[in-house]
């Protein structure tokens, strides 16, 4: 069997949206050193992730909107015009130092990981899952759409089934606008209903090829096991893709301050360990989550399911220092014991709402878009 890839960069190690932002807190770096303090992450499957040329970007993004997104970088401020244009230098979408640098970064792993799987394989990488970039605007914290990118390069290779799986508290509108009726991908999202950006309706399906599952606040481990055997699974099954695409936000836990869902980080290891053989290709990405403590444990735990490490009750004492050294100025006392001395959060079960039973049969009685 192959070996996953783990891509990575450097470029995430003290790289900050801005103090008062939610993404001022670290992730890839912490899930870095977590699995590295774990001996998960030998050096043979670590990749340092490049950084992509504007000329890879334009498979999606506009050549006018790269080139202002390297000059708000190059001059660490943005004119009105360019702001209200490209949606750049508003509050969820700041000017900071590697503006341009950082999401090329991830967008280039994410290419490097297409052309790793050009035969077979699983790769992961982290700093990816920026689902919400449109083709010549930001949006939700997302500078350019590293999914799309990675799935255009795929059909590039000459697949024509792809599934994109995504599993964020939000909902994956720049890849839903990127390949709405596009035979060719089979797009999955889970997202809590009623959040922003307020898309993925559970009748939209982004012209034939996408199934949108709202997920009601306080969804539990419960009601996700119910959308994955249910929904996701046998979607993906039907669809019979050559290659994967899963967006692995974070963001869905109980402890997560930008959603109200209540899901362990049993629930996203679980729907990684089902997909993980569906399809002779897996690309796994990060995506979002604003908790520094169950973001390192959720991706790191990730990686090591995707390589069938065991998890420990109890984590040593490298890892332990690892999670107890993060801080979070953005909000206090969030940080309980166990989210430094484990790595699996204790199972979340409970009743599941009538309202998303219906929702699951409403989108079983639709099956002419999952084939």
């Amino acid at each position: 069997m192959q070996m996953p890839i783990f891509i990575g960069s450097e470029i995430y190690r003290g790289s900050s949206y801005g103090r008062h932002h939610p993404l001022a807190i670290p992730r890839v770096p912490t899930v870095i050193d977590l699995c590295r303090a774990m001996g998960w992450l030998p050096a043979d499957q670590y990749r340092t992730s490049p950084r992509a040329k504007p000329a890879a970007l334009h498979a999606f993004h506009t050549p006018d909107y790269v080139s202002a997104l390297q000059r708000a970088e190059a001059a660490g401020t943005v004119d009105p015009a360019t702001r209200d244009r490209h949606q750049i230098g508003t509050l969820s979408n700041p000017i900071f130092p590697e503006m341009f640098r950082r999401p090329a970064t991830s967008a280039g792993g994410s290419l490097l990981a297409a052309d790793l799987l050009a035969q077979s394989g699983v790769v992961y990488n982290p700093g990816g899952g920026t689902h919400h970039g449109m083709a010549d605007h930001a949006g939700g914290f997302c500078y350019l759409n590293d999914p799309v990118l990675a799935i255009k390069a795929f059909l590039r290779q000459g697949l024509t089934r792809v599934a994109y799986v995504d599993i964020d508290a939000h909902h994956c509108d720049g890849v839903a606008a990127a390949f709405a009726g596009e035979p060719r991908v089979l797009m999955i999202s889970t997202h809590e209903e009623r959040r922003w950006p307020f898309t993925g309706t559970l009748d939209d399906d982004a012209g034939g090829n996408a199934i949108n599952l709202p997920l009601p606040r306080d969804t539990n481990d419960s009601g996700f096991d119910l959308a994955l055997t249910q929904v996701i699974l046998p979607a993906v099954a039907e669809f019979r893709p050559q290659a994967i695409v899963l967006q692995c936000g974070a963001d869905a836990v109980t402890e997560d301050p930008l959603s109200r869902l209540a899901l362990s980080n049993n629930a996203h290891w679980a729907c990684v360990a089902a997909l993980r053989d569906m399809a002779p290709r897996l690309l796994v990405l990060g995506g979002g989550g604003y908790n520094p403590w169950t973001v390192g444990r959720l991706w790191s735990g990730v990686w090591a399911t995707l390589n069938g490490h065991d998890m420990p009750d109890r984590l040593p004492d490298k890892a332990r220092a690892v999670l107890a050294g993060l801080r979070w100025t953005r909000r206090k006392g969030a940080r309980a014991d166990t989210l430094i001395t484990t790595i699996r959060d204790t199972p979340r079960p409970g009743p599941v709402p009538d309202d998303l039973r219906r929702r699951v049969q409403h989108l079983q009685a639709r099956r002419r878009v999952w084939v």
